[in-house]
């Protein structure tokens, strides 16, 4: 079946139906799970959680694939067996079946932030990105096992491939609706998703470097890997640089982006102030700038 273009008014009208009911009740059910805790504070326990599952599936169905090739010299523990195919690393401490086996447990926040810390040391790349501050006596240790509990359902028990986009979907619509909850502030770290699919329908990004020097969450980096889909492309056609003065947003956009497997060179800082990059020419074609705020 060919590809619809992006902008093509039946798929997104089908595709918003489609996948409105399968976010719209996780939300309900994280957001019930919420009770008084602020959406500002709250996101970055669910959206942290979303990320684990989304590498714990990733690792799992690679480790599952080198267990079945263990006689031709697969190695299914061996760390760069699973970065070569751009897979992050999870040790034993941090796999889902872990977490979810522990939710029960009064200890279950302490068990979290040692699974992040974890995964920050085998994987370099994250360094300082992930939440660890679970065990924080203001967070409701029966709700985090409640909340494990739902993350855990969202997969639905499908490949590696499949969990990707299920995950990816998720994380989206949870960012829009943190957004949301939190009122003017949320606009900080996330442009609504129908401006960015017009600044991107308008940009163009075929080929070349994808540059945003107040990036947010890094919706715009997202929105440009599914015009490039829908245009068939592949992601490699592109390059992608940014930066974000906020530090809980920038850590954001570094999960929003490797949650996707889009490769980029995110950096914390104010560009006013101290760019990051400033050397970097972003064209479109051959001569159209293709910087964009």
């Amino acid at each position: 079946m060919p590809k619809r273009k992006a902008g093509d008014p039946k798929q997104a009208k089908n595709g918003s139906a489609a996948n409105q009911g399968f976010e719209a009740k996780l939300w309900a059910t994280a957001d019930a799970l919420r009770n008084n805790m602020d959406a500002a504070e709250y996101k970055h326990v669910v959206l942290g959680l979303i990320f684990l599952k989304y590498i714990s599936d990733a690792f799992e169905a690679k480790h599952a694939e080198l267990v079945a090739h263990k006689k031709q010299g697969a190695d299914p523990e061996d760390p760069d067996e699973y970065r070569a195919a751009s897979i992050f690393w999870v040790p034993k401490e941090a796999r889902w079946q872990h977490l979810k086996a522990s939710a029960p447990q009064s200890t279950i926040g302490r068990i979290v932030d040692d699974a992040m810390t974890a995964v920050e040391r085998d994987n370099p790349s994250l360094k300082g990105v992930l939440p660890k501050d679970y065990a924080r006596p203001g967070l409701d240790k029966q709700r985090l096992g409640q909340i494990i509990n739902l993350v855990s359902d969202i997969a639905l028990g499908s490949a590696a491939d499949r969990a990707k986009d299920a995950l990816g979907r998720v994380y989206e619509y949870f960012l829009a609706r943190f957004a949301s909850a939190e009122g003017k502030s949320g606009g900080q770290f996330y442009t609504p998703s129908r401006v960015v699919r017009v600044l991107v329908e308008m940009l163009a990004p075929y080929k070349g470097r994808v540059y945003d020097p107040c990036c947010g969450s890094g919706g715009m980096f997202v929105s440009s890997e599914k015009f490039i889909e829908a245009h068939s492309g592949k992601i490699g056609d592109i390059s992608i640089y940014g930066q974000e003065s906020n530090y809980t947003t920038w850590r954001l956009a570094k999960m929003n982006l490797a949650i996707r497997g889009i490769d980029a060179q995110i950096a914390h800082g104010d560009t006013f102030h101290k760019d990051a990059h400033p050397d970097l020419k972003a064209y479109r074609g051959r001569d159209r700038l293709l910087r964009c705020a």
